[in-house]
């Protein structure tokens, strides 16, 4: 053995979602709306931090919210 076993990634990743998603409930209660801006400004934040790449996994709304594409009109 050449040391103490590593933590599981998933575990970890599954345990900072979980602590994220309390923290907005959390916020969630004092203005919705304060919340929605909040999570459109991470999600551009985020996109611009992945060259652009985030928003072809995010549903049109979504990416219409955060700023990051025009509303299509079918």
């Amino acid at each position: 053995m050449t040391g103490p076993e590593s933590a599981d990634p998933v575990a970890a990743t599954d345990d900072d979602a979980a602590e994220l998603i309390a923290q907005l409930r959390e916020l969630a209660g004092a203005d919705p709306a304060d919340v929605r801006q909040v999570v459109a400004e991470v999600l551009a934040a985020l996109d611009r931090a992945a060259g652009g790449a985030l928003r072809e996994h995010l549903p049109e709304t979504i990416r219409v919210d955060a700023g990051l594409d025009a509303p299509s009109h079918a």
